[in-house]
């Protein structure tokens, strides 16, 4: 999907045609103001190549529906390092969290300007895995935050919240643990996520598609 696709999705998925049964499902949350972003292409940013000498303890991302905070993991060293980085140069500002699963995996993953799920900062090579699970029946309880990847280090700025007890592949970086915003993310999951039939361009509620609440990241910060 282009990321012009991806604005229109974004922006009249309450104009798209929808059954009755789903009508009739909520299609917003308390409290979230309408999201202003615009789906873009990725900055080019200098990588970190090595952990910061002082981590920093707090990441604050304030959205359209509320503030997440979370607690920042020191045996992620280099991953802090590294979302730290992005998070001062303003990089998750003006995105959209563009994934929400509800069914088998819960997650709302984040982190991605261009919102197609393949974006990564320009010139940045992936980097290692840290801090696996080593729980091996519970990998990812509820409020767990990690990198999503798409292999062994290939870490890059996409991560995901997780709002209830998930089972994954010990293969996800963890580098941090909500702190507060939980309960916000058991409200956008009620509402649901969608996805848009290629053929008839009509919207459909899915166990894995973009949430039908749009997330606006509006700003992150860490101290």
């Amino acid at each position: 999907m282009t990321v012009k696709k991806v604005l229109a999705v974004l922006s009249v998925f309450f104009l798209l045609p929808i059954s009755a049964s789903a009508a009739e499902r909520p299609t917003t949350v308390a409290g979230c103001a309408k999201p202003t972003a615009k789906a873009h292409a990725p900055a080019t940013l200098k990588q970190p190549t090595s952990p910061d000498k002082k981590l920093a303890k707090t990441m604050t991302i304030t959205t359209n529906c509320g503030v997440i905070t979370i607690a920042l993991d020191p045996a992620a060293p280099q991953t802090v390092t590294n979302m730290s980085a992005l998070a001062r140069a303003k990089y998750f500002d003006g995105s959209f969290c563009h994934r929400l699963t509800t069914e088998g995996l819960y997650v709302l993953q984040c982190g991605d300007p261009s919102a197609q799920g393949n974006g990564s900062p320009g010139s940045w090579k992936g980097y290692k895995d840290e801090n696996l699970p080593a729980n091996k029946i519970l990998t990812y309880p509820a409020g767990t935050v990690a990198m999503a990847n798409s292999g062994p280090n290939t870490n890059g700025s996409q991560f995901f919240l997780v709002y209830k007890d998930t089972t994954l592949p010990a293969s996800y970086t963890i580098w941090g643990k909500i702190k507060t915003g939980l309960p916000l993310l058991l409200r956008i999951e009620k509402v649901g996520a969608y996805k848009v039939d290629q053929t008839s361009g009509n919207a459909y509620y899915a166990g894995d598609g973009f949430p039908v609440q749009p997330i606006e990241i509006k700003s992150v910060s860490v101290r």
